[in-house]
Formats: C-alpha cells, sequence, structure tokens
C-alpha cells in the first residue's frame, strides 16, 4: 500500500475513567484483510457504547480494535484480498466494531454503504451506528407500520432524533420523552407528534392521552429499570416493546399480568457483537429501504456538534452532559 504511513494518529483510553483518559496515541496503520476496505477516515460518530468501553463497562468483541469509535465515514484508500464491491476513491461510510476514533480504519466492505448524494462527511460519519440500530429496532423487530405509534424515549439523542426522522418518513405518529421543556421543544421541531418532558409530566398519561386511550404500538426504550412496567402501561394491545440499553439499570421489578392481557411482546438486541453477514443484511436493507429517502433529502442525521480528533475528551463530556441534540461527530 505505497504513500500511506505505517503509523497513525487514534483515541484511546489510557484507563478506565472520566473523559480525561482518552489520549491520542501513535497506532500501527491497519491493513485490510479478506473482504475488507481500508478508510481514510473524515468523520467518526462518537455513541453511549464508547462512552462505557472508556469506563471499562464495554469491552470490545473479540478481534475488535481497542481504539474507539464505532461508525466512520471517509475514502476508501486500499482494499483487502476479494474486497470487490468498491473502488479506490469511493465515498463510503462504516459500522465497525472498534477502530473509528483514528486516521485510518478497516472495515467489512458489506457494512460499508456508499455515501448518500447531497450529505457531507461529518453527516455520513453521524450515519451507521443510529440508523442500523433504529431500522433492525424500531422496523425489524418493532415492526413499526405506516398508520402506528411510536414511544421513543431520548427523543434528543443521536438514536431519539433518528427514530422521530425515520418513523415519520414512513407513516407512523411519534410521541417522544426528552429531559426538559427545551428538549421537548428540539423533539416537536424535528417532526414529534407529541413531546413529553418527563421531569415534569407522566408519558404514560401523555401517550394514552394522545392515542385516545389505546397507547403506544412500539415504544423504544434505552431507559430500562422502572420504565419497564410503565412502557407496559403505557403500550397498546400487541404493542412491541424494544430495549435497546438500560440506563437506568438492567434489573426491575413488574407486574407481568399486562404483558399476557396487551399481549404484549418484550424484545431487544444489541448491534456491536453481531456478525459481518448479519451487519450486512441490515446494511442491504437501509441501501434499499432509506438510501432513497437521504437521496432526496426526505430525512438526514441531526447533527449537535464536532470536535477534532484531539478533543475526543470535550465530545465525550458533551455527551455526558446530556445536552446535545442530535448527534456528537469527531472530524479528521
Amino acid at each position: 500500500m505505497p504513500d500511506l504511513p505505517e503509523m497513525m494518529n487514534a483515541v484511546v483510553a489510557s484507563h478506565p475513567g472520566g473523559p480525561e483518559v482518552l489520549q491520542v496515541a501513535l497506532k500501527p496503520r491497519p491493513s485490510p484483510r479478506e473482504g475488507e476496505i481500508l478508510i481514510a477516515v473524515e468523520a467518526a460518530g462518537v455513541n453511549r457504547p464508547d462512552i462505557l468501553q472508556r469506563q471499562g463497562l464495554y469491552s470490545p468483541p473479540p478481534g475488535a480494535p481497542d481504539i474507539l469509535g464505532l461508525e466512520v465515514a471517509g475514502r476508501i484508500v486500499a482494499l483487502g484480498p476479494r474486497a470487490t464491491r468498491f473502488s479506490l476513491g469511493d465515498r463510503v461510510l462504516a459500522l465497525v466494531p472498534g477502530g473509528g476514533y483514528a486516521q485510518f480504519c478497516a472495515a467489512h466492505e458489506s457494512n460499508a454503504l456508499p455515501i448518500p448524494a447531497g450529505l457531507s462527511m461529518i453527516e455520513a460519519g453521524a450515519i451507521p451506528e443510529t440508523y442500523f440500530t433504529v431500522w433492525t429496532n424500531v422496523f425489524e423487530r418493532g415492526a413499526l407500520k405506516a398508520g402506528e405509534t411510536l414511544l421513543v424515549h431520548g427523543g434528543t439523542s443521536g438514536i431519539g432524533t433518528t427514530a422521530i426522522a425515520l418513523a415519520k418518513a414512513f407513516g407512523a405518529s411519534v410521541i417522544a420523552t426528552a429531559g426538559s421543556d427545551e428538549k421537548a421543544a428540539a423533539c416537536s421541531r424535528l417532526g414529534a407528534d407529541v413531546a413529553v418532558n418527563y421531569r415534569t409530566a407522566d408519558f404514560v398519561a401523555a401517550t394514552l392521552a394522545a392515542t385516545e386511550s389505546r397507547g403506544a404500538d412500539v415504544i423504544l426504550d434505552m431507559v430500562g429499570g422502572d420504565y419497564v412496567a410503565r412502557n407496559y402501561a403505557a403500550a397498546a394491545i400487541g404493542g412491541r416493546i424494544v430495549q435497546i440499553a438500560f440506563l437506568n439499570g438492567p434489573k426491575a421489578t413488574l407486574d407481568l399480568r399486562p404483558l399476557m392481557v396487551k399481549r404484549l411482546v418484550h424484545t431487544g438486541s444489541t448491534l456491536r457483537p453481531r456478525s459481518v453477514a448479519e451487519k450486512a443484511a441490515i446494511a442491504q436493507e437501509l441501501h434499499r429501504q432509506l438510501w432513497p429517502l437521504l437521496t432526496a433529502g426526505r430525512c438526514k442525521p441531526v447533527i449537535d456538534s464536532t470536535f477534532v480528533l484531539a478533543d475526543a475528551a470535550l465530545a465525550h463530556t458533551r455527551m455526558e452532559s446530556s445536552a446535545h441534540v442530535g448527534k456528537i461527530v469527531l472530524t479528521l
């Protein structure tokens, strides 16, 4: 691979701790293996799993680098053996199991997609983790359909803003919760039909009021804890609750009778540990179902802020403040 440096700048956590443990270190540049592409990274999204990994609470899956970062956008600068889907110089975004906070990142070609026309590198770098997550959980596991109602918690997070946009694009109604009147107003501006400040209002009552007592058909929850029982109360008969995180803890004491009486489905998933083939299947659906919407400008990622790679600690501080609306992105 001529003209490529042997070493690169990358962000790692020197030891488990707060944002201050993040440091830029010289690391060997990865070489693409069979079926992989090497991307010169121009933008890398920041996500909650990055925070957990920095804190020592979320180890990378086997074979993944210790460099943080689960999504990137940039240009292809090298092709591994039998990587034939793209060409050198192509603009791509990719979902990766780690290694995104770096000048170069290897990705399996099947987990990468061409950047839709009209999107900047920063916007492209904000897509993979959230769009893959929302698609597989809200539309595949949750089976959200046009005319149904989605209740999404954390409506101003990267996941939340994406869920609002995609649910509306596919003809659903959206109820979003957020932690302040200002953030609830942001959810409304982004398209939520109803926005609830969960600190001052009961989201169960608000959901029932907005749906003529029917409840939400799909609930996307990253809170867990005491929200589990409240989600059951807010769900419609035949509702689907999809669990993707546990910000309030993974344990709950609850009455299971509503699960039976309402014929609810409570499911969940993780994305990072899935196989390359499973992620490839999601990528294919995204390309088929969502890329036309992105190209047409009918939806696009909401960008809260950008930070240069050396300021990754400031990006993590911003995320942990929960003041952000949309995605935080590192630029190179």
